[in-house]
């Protein structure tokens, strides 16, 4: 008996099939999730490696409890000063990447 082949497919390719191709609307809200998420994460990791409570790094920031929660569970997107502010407070570094047409720019 003959063993079926299984074909294996890229992480990019199923998100092509089941969220759409990259520039799409479902795919940009896709991508922006997942990027809100995993920012959420880092400063929920962040905090608690500072051992602050959440309204502890508020008061640092000079934000209500409630902000950074939902900062942590991304509920909220913040305006890039509130977060620049967020890993300030924890005495964090913070670095971007920005690619523009096979080019890549690091911001530090």
């Amino acid at each position: 008996m003959a063993k079926a082949q299984l074909k294996s497919y890229s992480l990019t390719e199923m998100k092509d099939k089941y969220i759409g191709k990259t520039g799409s609307g479902e795919r940009d809200a896709y991508e922006y999730e997942l990027n809100m998420d995993v920012l959420g994460r880092m400063i929920k990791a962040a905090r608690q490696e500072r051992n602050l409570t959440q309204e502890q790094l508020g008061k640092l920031v000079g934000v209500q409890k409630a902000q950074i929660s939902k900062l942590e569970s991304s509920t909220n997107s913040a305006t890039i000063d509130t977060i620049l502010k967020v890993f300030k407070a924890l005495k964090a570094d913070i670095h971007f990447n920005v690619t523009i047409e096979n080019q890549q720019l690091q911001l530090v």
